[in-house]
């Protein structure tokens, strides 16, 4: 019979500590907020925005001007990005600006460049790969 690799042999289950784990875990609610917000993060288009937008408050037509796209994709991406509450507008008049919502956005921006800037891990520091069915 074929056992996966990362099955147990024993099958245990410590009741006490799934309960535990189960009330400590992140409620639904939170974990679609956090996952649109990823997933927000994961278009280039979006993430150049927020980094412009790190730098300071600006216009869609300033917006459309750095980034070489037309107002309406800045504005369509900036709908969204609102939503989530990445960003936030303010009114002046006529023109309305844009700026990243709080700190939290520039930290999250900062931590994913940190981690991406990092070397990848040398092979011993990293857990054992993952054999394919074809190689057992």
């Amino acid at each position: 019979m074929f056992k996966p690799a990362d099955s147990c042999d024993v099958i245990q289950i410590d009741l006490a500590r799934v309960r535990n784990l189960r009330a400590a875990l992140v409620g639904a609610d939170t974990v679609t907020g956090l996952a649109d917000t990823f997933r927000a993060l994961g278009d280039p288009t979006r993430v150049r925005i927020l980094d412009v937008l790190s730098h300071g408050e600006l216009c869609v037509c300033d917006l459309a001007a750095v980034l070489s796209l037309s107002q309406s994709a800045v504005s369509h991406q900036l709908r969204l990005l609102r939503s989530l509450r990445l960003v936030r507008a303010r009114r002046e008049g006529r023109m309305v600006f844009y700026a990243l919502d709080d700190l939290h956005v520039v930290d999250l921006l900062k931590q994913g460049l940190k981690h991406v800037g990092e070397a990848p891990a040398r092979p011993s520091a990293r857990r054992p790969a993952m054999r394919s069915r074809s190689a057992r």
